[in-house]
């Protein structure tokens, strides 16, 4: 089905542009979206009147849209979920979840301004492209995690906290407290073997003193 594109649809054209899609793709979204008209005689006609206005609408709606990108730049929106050990959630964040999310941190958009092939399945940092217009977008990051404490260490790290994460981190600070431990313990080894050989030493020279006295009495 050949179709008059309103406004500018990522990887299919520009307004104005005159496409062909199919017939479901026509009807069930960019119909009734309002994001094209049916190529018919009496359309390009219509749009062709409305051109003009048209392209100055959609300059204005850019303008808006660049200046609130703006706003947006560098916005991260913490999720808390339950996940496992491995990270997996027990569950998923969707489209709806981040677009309410983007919203209560003071940005208005719908559900549909969210571009995402699948929802998120694991825990970390997980940049989102947001749609604020037809030819401008915004990328925000999600930052999911278990709490808001682990969040907020994801966020400055830029790495997941899991549980093997966790475990790991115990296994190095045990192996640097026995490293400590080890280099704690030789100075003392050390000196505890000076001493012996001190102890020792003394202990000849007190023998020899006690020889030399007894050779000292049977003479």
């Amino acid at each position: 089905m050949e179709i008059i594109l309103l406004e500018r649809v990522e990887k299919l054209g520009q307004m104005g542009d005159v496409v062909s899609v199919k017939p479901g793709y026509a009807r069930n979204y960019l119909l009734p979206q309002g994001k094209a008209l049916r190529a018919n005689r009496v359309n390009r006609e219509k749009f062709e009147t409305e051109k003009a206005q048209r392209e100055a609408d959609n300059l204005a709606r850019r303008s808006d849209a660049e200046t609130e990108s703006a706003k947006m730049d560098g916005l991260a929106v913490s999720m808390v979920r339950a996940a496992s050990e491995m990270g997996q959630l027990f569950g998923s964040v969707t489209s709806r979840d981040i677009s309410d999310a983007v919203t209560e941190a003071g940005f208005t958009i719908a559900r549909t301004q969210v571009v995402m092939d699948k929802s998120i399945k694991t825990l970390g940092l997980h940049d989102i492209r947001i749609r604020l217009h037809p030819e401008v977008t915004v990328t925000v990051t999600v930052n999911v995690a278990r709490s808001l404490d682990e969040a907020e260490t994801q966020l400055r790290t830029g790495v997941a906290v899991t549980g093997l994460a966790d475990d790991d981190d115990d296994d190095y600070g045990n192996e640097v407290s026995s490293e400590e431990a080890t280099r704690e313990e030789a100075p003392a080894i050390e000196a505890s073997a000076s001493e012996a050989e001190a102890e020792a030493e003394t202990a000849e020279t007190e023998t020899a003193s006690d020889d030399a006295a007894g050779d000292d009495s049977e003479a």
